[in-house]
């Protein structure tokens, strides 16, 4: 896991920081984007910031920077976590892809492409571990909420 990450994680961030330092670092993945389409990117990532709030509020000291679980950690099932079991992967997702809009740079959004599709690699991991501490309580609380995006109920 942590080489996945390293794989992937490390060319993201060290791209956005360059692209923060000096734009013209990155002006070799500049990727000629609509002003409409990069303002979306604005707006998406504006809107993600009280999510992340909201998020870290919910969540506290529960938090995890692996997929391992801590001694004394809980399970979280309020505020975003009511209706999606990992909020901070959603809402990191759409922010970084904003952010990739805003920046104009296809390797940026690529990259963010790439770890959108290892999250569930990432979150089936996590998700054993959760499920090795809680049990049942989380066996229920996986049937009634969205890994990802909220569950869509059937009619």
């Amino acid at each position: 896991m942590i080489v996945l990450r390293a794989l992937f994680a490390l060319p993201l961030y060290g791209a956005m920081l360059l692209y923060m330092i000096t734009p013209e670092w990155m002006s070799w993945a500049r990727a000629e984007l609509l002003a409409w389409l990069r303002w979306c990117g604005v707006i998406l990532a504006t809107a993600m910031l009280p999510l992340l709030l909201w998020l870290f509020r919910s969540i506290g000291r529960n938090i995890s920077e692996t997929v391992l679980t801590k001694s004394g950690q809980s399970l979280v099932t309020y505020g975003p976590y009511r209706w999606v079991r990992h909020p901070l992967y959603s809402v990191g997702a759409f922010g970084f892809f904003a952010l990739g809009l805003v920046a104009a740079n296809w390797f940026i959004t690529g990259m963010m492409l790439l770890v959108i599709f290892m999250l569930p690699f990432l979150v089936e991991k996590e998700e054993a571990q959760l499920l090795a501490k809680f049990g049942a309580s989380y066996r229920e609380y996986m049937s009634r909420t969205g890994r990802f995006l909220p569950k869509l109920k059937s009619v």
